[in-house]
């Protein structure tokens, strides 16, 4: 845009200035040729008026005096030269007449002899100026040629000289506004391009295989702007067809680990279970005195091996078969305070904004979900000199925001993407489905869940819910 109004202003200067110059060779060049009929006129009227016979050799008396009074009238002088080209009278004083050329120059007598024309006009520059002179036939009143008329004339542009830099200097003003416009919008609309293009380039920084990716909607973009959004929002569809497709192998696989975890788990209870009782088997004595005392023993192993089982077996139940969601209206504040009581823990504390927040969620999960929390709470502040857990239950717009926050030891960095993953755990003891149960729980819901944690400082869980 800026480009093209510099572009303009100079061509428009170019043609001011050749329109300037052709205007002022048209006025002078009509200018001359008046001027050459009104002397011609005048002459025809002193020819007229005249006693002396109108002649060739007659013009020197005939013009004597009357060629000063023409001049005086018509601001402008002139000559008379015969028909050979010799000077017979000039309007201009005696001492200048130096300067008047006393003979024609042949190339004017030849143009006139030969070409049958009656006006020859001469152009030239001298002292800097544009400098015309006209050649024409002063006739007798029978119209025959009897002397040549020159009418020298000088071309003065010095008004149209200044008319023209008054013009420019206009023009320029009017240019130097358009081209301070010029870059005003363009700055403008440069801004509005950019902040499209702006906002489709953060949706591209924030566009994420793992989660939902927004869609661009954007109020009367541009042609361009809207294939580009186009072509991104197609992307985004397909991006989840194939986040889909993923997950479901990622749960394929899952599934498939977690199979693999269920047996080992189980096969290590039965493992001393069956050593057991084959060694019970091998030493069994009915008349052993201490009998009663071995069986009791053996009794108590078992129990043991099978309290293991079931415990591992009822974890896995958990996780993989979550019961059907019962959505009631609840307090959640209500709800997560009692879940609370179980812990017996001083240093577990509840703060909620409200006495009283409304939504719709199964009671039962809810307690789940803070049980869950609240227990890797515990299992992370062992070692802490003043151990001390907070849980806070807030609204959040549309949402419920619950909040789980402990003093503890952290969670190292490589493994911040393997927190929710089924069987994962930094415990020494235990399934590591405990997370992952919860994080099940709140995307049923449309919930998220996400963590941020500091080694050595603690770490928060966050959970939002909608509340409807």
């Amino acid at each position: 845009m800026i480009t093209l109004v510099v572009i303009a202003s100079v061509l428009i200067a170019g043609i001011t200035i050749y329109q300037y110059k052709e205007q002022g060779k048209d006025y002078h060049d009509d200018r001359l040729q008046r001027k050459e009929e009104q002397i011609l006129k005048s002459i025809s009227y002193v020819l007229k008026e005249t006693t002396y016979p109108v002649n060739t050799e007659n013009l020197g008396l005939i013009f004597r005096d009357e060629i000063y009074k023409i001049a005086n009238v018509e601001n402008v002088n002139f000559n008379i030269y015969d028909l050979e080209g010799n000077l017979i009278k000039s309007s201009r004083p005696s001492f200048e007449a130096d300067s008047i050329a006393n003979c024609l120059n042949s190339n004017v007598l030849n143009y006139l002899r030969d070409t049958g024309e009656s006006r020859f006009v001469e152009e030239k520059r001298a002292a800097g100026d544009n400098y015309q002179a006209t050649y024409t036939y002063i006739n007798d009143l029978k119209f025959k040629p009897i002397g040549i008329l020159n009418l020298p004339y000088f071309e003065d542009n010095t008004f149209n000289n200044k008319e023209l830099k008054e013009f420019l200097f206009r023009l320029g003003m009017v240019y130097l506004l358009m081209l301070i416009l010029a870059i005003g919008l363009a700055y403008f609309i440069s801004k509005y391009i950019t902040r499209s293009l702006q906002t489709i380039s953060d949706k591209i920084n924030r566009t994420n295989l793992t989660r939902q990716n927004e869609k661009i909607y954007l109020a009367n973009p541009g042609d361009e702007i809207a294939k580009l959004v186009d072509s991104y929002n197609r992307m985004i569809d397909e991006l989840e067809e194939s986040a889909v497709k993923l997950a479901r192998s990622e749960r394929e696989q899952a599934w498939r680990e977690m199979a693999k975890q269920v047996a080992h788990e189980i096969k290590n209870p039965l493992t001393p279970l069956r050593l057991t009782v084959q060694s019970f088997e091998r030493k069994f004595d009915p008349n052993d005195p201490d009998i009663q005392k071995k069986v009791n023993e053996f009794s108590k192993t078992l129990i043991q091996q099978i309290d293991t089982m079931s415990n591992i077996a009822t974890a896995f139940s958990s996780f993989a078969d979550m019961p059907a969601q019962q959505n009631e209206t609840l307090n959640v504040v209500k709800v997560v305070r009692l879940a609370l009581e179980i812990f017996n823990e001083d240093y577990i504390h509840f703060i909620a904004d409200e006495e009283e927040i409304i939504a719709k969620l199964d009671r039962t999960q809810l307690i789940r979900v803070i049980t869950n929390l609240v227990k890797n709470a515990i299992q992370a502040v062992p070692d802490v000199e003043s151990p001390r857990i907070l849980v806070t239950v807030a609204t959040e717009g549309p949402h419920v925001k619950i909040s789980v926050a402990d003093n503890g030891v952290g969670i190292l960095d490589e493994n911040r993407e393997k927190v929710f993953e089924p069987k994962f755990t930094t415990k020494s003891s235990g399934t590591g489905l405990g997370l992952g149960m919860v994080k099940n729980i709140v995307e049923n819901y449309g919930g998220t869940i996400n963590f941020t944690s500091k080694i050595g400082k603690g770490t928060v869980f966050t959970i939002r819910f909608p509340k409807e």
